[in-house]
């Protein structure tokens, strides 16, 4: 199997029954971001095997004047599916692709110096940083500089960025820079011999049929656009129809790492283009390989930090249960992201404008990893054996079995679907007299735990894990699963079904025949 969705594979309008999901955890997820006091308004957008599950629009696309004053009702902007975003630094992904096609049509080597291609950028330490280091934000560039305030014109901005130092050796660090994207956007331009949006225009939104995807939206678009922010510094008043940050907006409009506007709709093509392997009716944008190595994870070396190729991989704090280690996205800073997930084929997509009126409106980073895990959690996990499954995501929760007479060591055994953040766990504990201590655990599945352990957690593969454990001799023992959690990020949470204890020969208690006698403290029965 190549991993992609078959490449014929279109959007197409569904619901989550239609596509085998449950719509329960949806319509959590869009409650929360309905209620979300983080931002005025948003768009969301669900796709699972090419289904559109789910579309929302909530809230105000324009609500205010000025950095303070509300507009009248009658004069405020509601949200609508289709309204326009400037999507900030999901812009990097357009120019990722832009640069992944010159891979494509043997223009660049990602392995070889930017200065191969770009000479004045070969200044002041930077003449061994590759294209791959600008990609996976290892060049050791800092995050950012104020082009817009320091510099006087696009000409003398653009050789700023060819000039400044790297403030690490590259290769020994990743921070996240915007100069990274900004010299590869220089480098498609040079390379091309066109400027980037009419290169994204030609290579990426054309092809796909991404009629509202673009860098400076016309004016007619402008009563679907949703505003940004109240500037001050610099004094624009209040941004809408404009790219929001700065830099960019200091260039013209059009840079590498912010200046796209887009859908919620648009944004879906382009995630069903890389789950399908770079095609969408028809249309190859990247070769299959490109796309394989686009999403492969180059940054081993900085834990925490997993990036392929201009998409960022398996981050939870906004991926949420969708994280995996192909899990792709990114999220932008006005307020946007964009998840993709090829073990399940789907996306999530979140659009906001929580930078209107102020950019101090705070993280939404909370709604954000609420949407995705929303969707995970409707993912279907079959039954290990028989109609039904426990489940739980709630920490605390326990499922005990009734006490249990034995003269000699007990064994326990059962299966478990977990999905869960580092610092959430199962642990299966054991009272044999007031007591209660955890078992030792033995498992077996894919990239399942070596050795014993006394807890299980993991994310991203996706499988039933078989478990075992010996409780030691007692004349009563009960065994219960208790659910810890740390209440910072959440997954798809744990299923446990199969679950049997015996003593030798001798059941003492099979699960599956006896569900009645178990019981439940914030689990519950699942047929899926």
């Amino acid at each position: 199997m190549s991993g992609f969705a078959p490449p014929t594979t279109v959007l197409r309008e569904g619901s989550p029954q239609s596509a085998g999901l449950d719509p329960a955890p949806i319509a959590a997820a869009n409650a929360t971001i309905a209620n979300s006091p983080l931002f005025p308004g948003a768009v969301t957008l669900l796709v699972h095997d090419g289904v559109i599950v789910d579309r929302t629009a909530t809230g105000k696309a324009v609500r205010y004047a000025d950095a303070t004053t509300e507009l009248p009702a009658d004069q405020q902007v509601p949200m609508r599916v289709d309204t326009i975003f400037d999507v900030a630094s999901v812009t990097k992904l357009f120019t990722s692709i832009a640069v992944l096609g010159l891979v494509d049509d043997g223009k660049v080597d990602i392995n070889r110096p930017v200065a191969t291609y770009l000479p004045e950028f070969g200044v002041n330490g930077k003449t061994a940083i590759t294209v791959k280091q600008l990609l996976t934000h290892t060049s050791g560039l800092e995050p950012f500089i104020l082009l817009w305030r320091d510099y006087p014109d696009k000409a003398s901005r653009i050789k700023a960025v060819m000039d400044h130092a790297p403030s690490a050796p590259p290769g020994s660090v990743y921070t996240y820079s915007d100069l990274n994207l900004i010299t590869l956007g220089v480098l498609v331009e040079r390379l091309r011999g066109e400027p980037l949006d009419v290169v994204v225009a030609k290579r990426i939104t054309t092809p796909l049929g991404l009629t509202d995807t673009g860098y400076n939206p016309p004016a007619s678009k402008r009563d679907r656009i949703a505003a940004t922010e109240y500037q001050t510094a610099p004094a624009r008043g209040m941004v809408r129809g404009e790219v929001h940050d700065e830099n960019t907006w200091s260039l013209g409009g059009v840079a590498g790492h912010a200046g796209v506007f887009s859908t919620a709709r648009d944004l879906a093509v382009l995630g069903q283009t890389i789950l399908n392997g770079g095609t969408y009716r028809g249309k190859r944008i990247l070769r299959e390989a490109t796309v394989r190595e686009m999403l492969t994870n180059h940054n081993a070396a900085y834990p925490g930090n997993a990036h392929g190729l201009g998409f960022e991989l398996d981050q939870r704090w906004y991926m949420g249960g969708l994280s995996g280690p192909r899990t792709a996205g990114h999220t932008g800073f006005t307020g946007t992201s964009l998840v993709l997930d090829p073990a399940s084929r789907s996306i999530a997509i979140l659009l906001t404008n929580r930078v209107h009126p102020v950019r101090t409106n705070g993280s939404i980073n909370s709604a954000r990893e609420a949407l995705a895990t929303g969707l995970s959690r409707a993912l279907a996990v079959r039954p290990r054996q028989g109609p039904t499954a426990w489940y739980t995501a709630t920490g605390g929760a326990t499922l005990r079995t009734p006490p249990l007479r034995a003269t000699g060591p007990v064994a326990v055994s059962f299966a478990a679907f977990v999905d869960t953040d580092a610092g959430d766990s199962l642990v299966v504990e054991v009272d044999d007299g007031g007591t209660w201590r955890p078992l030792p655990l033995r498992v077996s599945g894919p990239d399942a735990p070596e050795g014993e352990v006394t807890a299980l957690s993991g994310s991203g593969h996706r499988s039933w894990w078989t478990v075992h454990a010996i409780a030691p001799v007692g004349t009563q023992i009960t065994v219960r699963w208790r659910f810890v959690t740390d209440s910072r990020y959440s997954g798809r949470g744990v299923t446990l079904d199969r679950i049997t204890v015996t003593e030798g020969s001798r059941i003492l208690l099979n699960g599956e025949k006896q569900p009645h006698l178990i019981r439940p403290l914030g689990w519950e029965p699942k047929t899926r």
